[in-house]
């Protein structure tokens, strides 16, 4: 049986494969801060997600609009 995506990995997707990349921006847990950057940059400098962990992000940003915003993360802006 194969796993359902969830909104994360739904929106990742849509952003790499259907639309702009460079349009989006990531924040993600880095150690006690809060780092952004561009999706493009966040997949170089994870490795494809696989030294930065699809579960340390807790915001994505389409231009100046929020579209994932992880419901446990405490005060980011």
């Amino acid at each position: 049986m194969r796993k359902r995506k969830g909104k994360l990995e739904e929106i990742l997707s849509k952003a790499r494969f259907h639309d702009d990349i460079d349009l989006y921006q990531v924040l993600y847990r880095d150690f006690d801060n809060i780092a952004c950057v561009t999706l493009k940059e966040f997949i170089y400098l994870s490795s494809n997600f696989e030294s930065i962990p699809i579960s340390r992000i807790v915001k994505i940003k389409k231009g100046p609009d929020v579209i994932y915003s992880k419901s446990n993360s405490q005060k980011i802006s």
